[in-house]
């Protein structure tokens, strides 16, 4: 009898083979490979292989849904934050009504809550000064409308009244010059109010918003800080040594947020405070040069107005006698 041998290939191979589409491999691939083994074992044995005499492979469906495996870790870690946000905001609420309760202790800076407090009260001073300010200009701008409509009037009359042409002309004059000298002076004050309104909300407010900072940190400290000193007085075991040191490290990453913003915070102070003396100085000169500039100017040509005004009488001659004296 005739033995041939196929070198260890056999129909389970061929299956192995054909097994590499389950595992992802192209369905070309996996023709291929087949085509070349049937080829070699008819050629090995004798026998024909054909790809039609091979098993028949199970068919995925087209629209076969795909699972998606999810980020376990980011999952946790959004987790984490969200429990830890929680609890500090836990801890921030409870020494917030602690304090307005007045049965819990909370930290001062002696020296620079002082400073706050008189910053608040020197914001709310100027913006009332800003609003009567803008005021003024506003009502002023409508005076000087109507004092030229009035000087208008005045010199219609001037033309139309030949016996009063003296008369109307010298306060057409000065209502028109008062109302161009006062649309000035407006304008001065509008550019005060200006200014003011921005060292207020601008340079103010924005050490305003780190002051809000500030306290929102010292709040968190304070919480922090009550927190491990509750923790201190209690005993000392397996469980609550973990916790303790836990608590002492929030606690440390807590004052050191507390003590960079209080210093960012009174250098903003400082820096403001010398600021502010700067821009109201200046402002408050300029502002009074152009109130002294307006009744200078006004009193100057009032002045020179009735001068020309009486010359202009007393060329005119002596007034025509009257209806009864003629009669």
């Amino acid at each position: 009898m005739e033995t041939r041998h196929t070198h260890g290939l056999n129909s389970s191979h061929v299956f192995s083979v054909i097994s590499l589409n389950r595992i992802g491999q192209p369905v070309s691939v996996c023709v291929c490979v087949c085509v070349c083994v049937c080829h070699y074992l008819s050629s090995a044995s004798g026998a024909c292989f054909s790809l039609s005499t091979l098993p028949a492979m199970p068919q995925k469906p087209e629209n076969e849904p795909v699972v998606v495996q999810g980020n376990k870790n980011a999952a946790s870690d959004k987790l984490q934050r969200v429990r830890k946000w929680s609890i500090s905001k836990y801890k921030c609420t409870r020494q917030v009504l602690s304090e307005k309760l007045g049965r819990g202790s909370r930290t001062v800076d002696l020296d620079l809550e002082p400073r706050l407090e008189l910053l608040r009260y020197d914001q709310q001073r100027f913006e009332n000064i800003a609003k009567l300010a803008q005021t003024l200009s506003n009502q002023l701008y409508q005076f000087t409308v109507t004092q030229k409509t009035l000087g208008d009037a005045f010199s219609e009359l001037s033309v139309k009244t030949p016996t009063l042409h003296v008369e109307f002309g010298v306060n057409a004059e000065a209502q028109k010059f008062l109302s161009k000298n006062g649309k000035t002076l407006s304008e001065a004050i509008t550019a005060f109010t200006l200014d003011i309104n921005t060292l207020i909300n601008k340079t103010i407010e924005d050490t305003m918003i780190t002051a809000k900072q500030y306290e929102a940190a010292r709040i968190e400290y304070d919480a922090y800080r009550v927190d491990l000193e509750e923790l201190n007085l209690g005993p000392r075991d397996a469980n609550t040594v973990p916790k303790l040191e836990r608590a002492q490290k929030e606690f440390q990453s807590q004052k050191e947020r507390y003590q960079r913003i209080r210093d960012d915070l009174s250098v903003k102070v400082k820096l403001l405070e010398e600021n502010k003396v700067k821009v109201l100085h200046n402002q408050l000169w300029l502002l009074h040069g152009a109130l002294v500039t307006h009744s200078l100017a006004s009193h100057s040509f009032l002045k020179q107005n009735i001068q020309e005004a009486m010359e202009n009488l007393r060329k005119c001659g002596v007034d025509a006698p009257s209806f009864l004296e003629e009669s």
